[in-house]
Order: structure tokens, then C-alpha cells, then sequence
């Protein structure tokens, strides 16, 4: 199972990679937390604008064996949604760290980031 060593994961299954510009980031879910619910059929998420704290969810992701709330890894608003994901949910599936993602937020404190576990850490967690 893949975790790229550029993005940072929480406890909750996703994954948080900082932009170039230190103060926005892009969130998704990871290869486990896909494969874990399976195929992904629909995904919700809260307002572009919505202030969302760390650990609150920001969304709902809807498989055909469940529905699982998102939580945000760290304090931030979001600034953009991965339309694609309205038509193609199963980018998830297929590319969780690419074309999957889910939100873009302006990050509240970029130090948050940094509590969050590095790759092999969340490999261990989960078992790889």
C-alpha cells in the first residue's frame, strides 16, 4: 500500500499535503481508508467558505458498504472542492492522492501540520 512520504495523515485516515505557499493545503482520504470502504459512489462536502476546526468533519463520503463522515486534520477554511469528484466519485478509488482529493483549505495555524504523523508512522498505524 502506498503512503507518499510528502503528505502528513491523521488517525482519522486522511491525508494533508501543504502548497508551495506554506498557508494552503489540499486534503484527501488515504489508499487504506479507499480500500477500507471500498467503491466510493457519492461524496459530500461542507460549503467552500465553511470554517472547519481540527478533528470536525467537513464531509461525508458514501461507499456501497457504508457511509463515513470526513474529519479535518487540521483548522482551516475551505477554499476549493475537487468538482471532478461530483461525476466521478471512484477518482478516490483510483488515485486517492492525486486526482482524488477532496478540499482545499486556508490553514489557520500551518504548525498543526506538523502533529500529524509522517508516512511510516501511519503505515505502522494501520499495519503496513
Amino acid at each position: 500500500m502506498d503512503f507518499p512520504d510528502q503528505l502528513r495523515y491523521s488517525k482519522d485516515h486522511e491525508w494533508i499535503r501543504v502548497e508551495e505557499d506554506g498557508k494552503t493545503a489540499v486534503v484527501g482520504i488515504s489508499a487504506f481508508a479507499q480500500g477500507e470502504l471500498g467503491d466510493i459512489v457519492f461524496v459530500e462536502l461542507e460549503d467552500v467558505d465553511s470554517a472547519i476546526g481540527k478533528d470536525e468533519p467537513f464531509g461525508t463520503v458514501e461507499a456501497v458498504k457504508t457511509v463515513s463522515e470526513l474529519f479535518m486534520p487540521v483548522a482551516g477554511t475551505i477554499i476549493a472542492h475537487n468538482d471532478a469528484l461530483e461525476d466521478n466519485p471512484e477518482l478516490i478509488n483510483n488515485s486517492p492522492y492525486e486526482d482524488g482529493w477532496m478540499v482545499k483549505i486556508s490553514l489557520d495555524d500551518p504548525a498543526q501540520v506538523n502533529e500529524l504523523m509522517a508516512a511510516a508512522d501511519y503505515a505502522t498505524m494501520v499495519g503496513q
